[in-house]
């Protein structure tokens, strides 16, 4: 299970938040289901939310770092 602030890549694409596959997000909340879900906030490289999501665990990997 993921945690707070866990840094997690796309496994698919959403197209409709224009989010491509490998895309990179942090884990801002948490919602423990079931099914368990999680927020995931996407910024740019400037560090302005581009996207904020709400993902089923299948959708995500952990990238440690």
């Amino acid at each position: 299970m993921l945690e707070l602030y866990d840094v997690v890549e796309l496994r698919e694409a959403i197209p409709g938040e224009q989010l491509p596959a490998g895309a990179v997000g942090t884990v801002v909340h948490i919602f423990n289901g079931p099914p368990v879900a999680y927020e995931v906030e996407f910024a740019d490289v400037d560090g302005r939310t581009t996207a904020m999501v709400t993902l089923r665990a299948d959708q995500v990997v952990h990238r440690g770092e």
